[in-house]
């Protein structure tokens, strides 16, 4: 995939779902989720913050969550996606954010989804949780 193609839609979804997840689970590192996110397309990196907005804001993030997200982030928390994030409530819209912000706006959203989805992950899905996305350590040697 390069900057210059785009991918279908419900295989982007995939795509995203996929390396959200990895990065939340710490399966993959940030810095390669944004790797990841770089060689997409300026249409594909707007869908794709726009769905990791969505994860987040279902993931129910506090505020908690989203200082701890920056600062794992390595955004400074100045920075527009993270002044966003830590709103109360937290802002959405980072698809709108000037293109050069998108890759920052993308590593803010992903680690604090990361935290956010962590803390459920314990309490809420805690020994009876039937969300796929939430059981990629058993799949990982799948391709």
């Amino acid at each position: 995939m390069t900057a210059t193609s785009s991918v279908g839609g419900a295989d982007l979804r995939r795509e995203a779902d996929r390396v959200v997840n990895e990065v939340a689970q710490e399966l993959r590192t940030l810095d390669e989720g944004a790797a990841w996110f770089c060689r997409l397309s300026p249409a594909d990196r707007r869908e794709v913050l726009r769905l990791v907005g969505g994860y987040a804001m279902q993931a129910h993030v506090t505020a908690a969550d989203s200082r701890a997200g920056v600062a794992r982030s390595g955004v400074r928390p100045t920075a527009n996606p993270a002044v966003m994030i830590c709103m109360d409530p937290p802002r959405s819209g980072f698809c709108g954010l000037p293109a050069d912000e998108h890759v920052t706006a993308f590593r803010v959203l992903v680690a604090v989804f990361g935290v956010a989805d962590t803390r459920r992950r314990r309490t809420c899905c805690k020994g009876a949780c039937g969300h796929a996305w939430h059981h990629l350590s058993a799949a990982a040697g799948e391709p």
